[in-house]
């Protein structure tokens, strides 16, 4: 198997995963909301932007200073912006899409 189809099979198997979480087959399982690894850097800070501002995240760890502050990295900033907001509003597919650059997961995305 070549290293594309490697990858095309991961992904397909994620989407599954993710979808199974999303259509409520894991109750009582936490979820996170989640940059998507193939978003555009451009995309993610509009979103972030959206999200620390008319979104009402809590986006002080991501700022300068903050535990979680590192503008080397936008998929985790984009992660912990999208997560704050997913938490503060309903839990649910429509508030983790940003633009369809978030996905729903169950893996935790400490910064």
């Amino acid at each position: 198997m070549s290293k594309r189809e490697g990858f095309a099979l991961c992904r397909f198997l994620i989407i599954i995963l993710l979808w199974g979480f999303v259509a409520g087959d894991a109750p009582g399982r936490e979820v996170w909301c989640v940059a998507k690894n193939n978003a555009e850097d451009a995309a993610l800070q509009s979103a972030v932007e959206w999200a620390c501002g008319a979104g009402g995240a809590d986006c002080g760890a991501i700022h300068g200073g903050g535990p979680c502050f590192d503008p080397s990295n936008m998929q985790n900033t984009a992660s912990y912006a999208f997560n704050d907001y997913f938490r503060k509003h309903a839990i649910s597919e429509e508030n983790c899409n940003f633009g369809n650059n978030a996905a729903i997961t169950s893996f935790n995305p400490i910064c």
